[in-house]
């Protein structure tokens, strides 16, 4: 069994990381501007940041699986 291909697959762990992160940052928001409607439009910018940052940590691991994956 090739190692590589393990790795490849633990790398992609991070990709659910991020769809995890996204969801528990929507919640988190969504009950937010609940409680505070008048802050929503700073809540919002928040969470747009957030969201960027779980979606680029999802790209970096899908990254490095391809880079095991096809470089040798």
């Amino acid at each position: 069994m090739d190692l590589s291909l393990l790795a490849a697959g633990i790398a992609c762990l991070a990709c659910i990381g991020g769809g995890v992160g996204t969801g528990i940052a929507t919640r988190a928001s969504i009950k937010a501007m609940a409680k505070q409607p008048e802050m929503a439009n700073k809540i919002n910018s928040i969470f747009i940041m957030a969201t960027g940052l779980c979606g680029a940590t999802a790209i970096y691991g899908l990254v490095v699986a391809i880079i095991i994956l096809f470089v040798k």
